[in-house]
């Protein structure tokens, strides 16, 4: 018992960033039956992307051990909007936004989670008929102190920011969803490690024993510096087109490959030590990145689209149809993005927006390989390989502008 104990400790340590507490996580193995592991989504957008799969993964892991996923979506606390992480306040999603999203999670997490040991839940099913007084009983257990230890609540309440009331309530709400699922573990990125612990805090308030926090690292997006997120226009979805997936990994920096490889691959690290060894004595980092999302292509849409994104990659761009360098330009845009025209203009690509305009409606301009459209808005975080015509390509950077 004792030797399978420390074997699942093992598989659940590798690649997580943290866990509260390990002492905590053996005695509930010892337990000897299968432990309830929940996540939380929220459904704010329709995809799942590759940041969500390094989550899904160790979900998929425990499931392996024998333990069931709690795989929740938060469609309650969708509808009155979340803090962002930032400096604002999320808009909140009709339920129709709601049920489209969620549902399109559902068709997109069993590519990893096996669907026997999963139990798909929304927490609208216990907070949608609680009452006032519970909800005030609930937030009666909480200080306003405590909540302004969150990082982002604190920050933008020294920077005389806004916080509306309905945001605290967000981590016990979060926290109670612990409690209706009597859950044993929970998952979540490093950035969610407060809301995770107030689920804790509540269970020992509500009598249970507390869950195992279990927090993983944050994949940055595409640009390598922010989070992944669909919000941010930098991420790639799991359920992209295999040529776009396939021509987002080969899109990021050298530097961020590396990162991927870390977190994505499947790869033993002993062959990952090679290829960096590789690299270091001189292999073109391009071939490594050729591997990379071959190999995540093949894992969402099957080998065979691995193979064959992977020849239409090098067919259409290395073969002689891209020049070996690349100017790039970072431009800087408000937070609602900037339309390609004014793109164009701005990196000197075209003389006005009307040229742009023109070149756009004549098929003469693509991003990324594709046929630009004219309502394109490039948003902070994005990097686009923009081609006027057949010869000149420029690697645009869109970096938020300070407010």
């Amino acid at each position: 018992m004792i030797d399978a104990i420390e074997a699942a400790l093992a598989v659940i340590r590798a690649g997580t960033a943290a866990i509260v507490s390990e002492p905590e996580l053996r005695a509930k193995l010892a337990l000897g039956r299968p432990l309830r592991i929940k996540a939380g989504f929220d459904p704010t957008a329709p995809d799942l992307h590759l940041g969500h799969t390094l989550l899904l993964r160790k979900l998929r892991d425990l499931q392996d051990l024998g333990h069931t996923v709690l795989f929740l979506i938060g469609d309650f606390t969708g509808r009155i909007g979340d803090p962002t992480g930032k400096n604002a306040t999320r808009p909140p999603l009709s339920e129709e936004d709601v049920a489209r999203n969620a549902e399109s999670y559902e068709r997109q997490v069993f590519k990893i989670l096996d669907r026997e040991r999963t139990e798909v839940v929304f927490n609208s099913q216990w907070m949608g008929p609680m009452k006032a007084y519970d909800l005030v009983k609930l937030a009666s257990h909480y200080t306003v102190a405590r909540l302004l230890e969150r990082d982002d609540f604190e920050k933008r309440y020294a920077a005389r920011l806004p916080i509306a009331l309905h945001e605290f309530l967000y981590p016990l709400i979060q926290g109670y969803d612990s409690v209706a699922l009597e859950a044993d573990i929970e998952l979540g990125g490093t950035d969610q490690r407060f809301n995770l612990l107030v689920g804790r805090e509540l269970q020992r308030v509500y009598g249970q024993p507390p869950q195992v926090v279990i927090t993983l690292p944050i994949l940055e997006g595409t640009d390598g510096i922010q989070k992944m997120s669909k919000s941010l226009n930098n991420a790639i979805g799991v359920a992209d087109p295999p040529d776009t997936m396939f021509g987002k990994l080969m899109s990021i920096s050298d530097v961020l490959m590396w990162r991927y490889l870390e977190l994505l691959s499947q790869r033993p690290q002993a062959e990952l030590d090679e290829l960096r060894r590789s690299v270091d004595n001189g292999a073109n980092p391009r071939d490594v990145k050729l591997a990379l999302a071959k190999e995540l292509v093949a894992r969402f849409h099957g080998a065979a689209e691995g193979e064959s994104s992977q020849e239409r990659f090098l067919t259409v761009f290395s073969r002689k149809a891209l020049p070996d360098a690349i100017d790039e330009r970072t431009l800087l845009v408000s937070p609602d993005g900037l339309p390609i025209a004014r793109a164009l203009k701005a990196a000197e690509l075209v003389g006005t927006t009307s040229e742009a305009l023109r070149l756009i409606r004549q098929g003469g301009v693509k991003v990324d390989g594709e046929r630009a459209v004219e309502t394109l808005v490039f948003k902070p975080g994005v990097v686009g390989l923009v081609q006027i015509g057949k010869r000149r390509f420029l690697r645009l950077h869109f970096s938020e502008k300070d407010a």
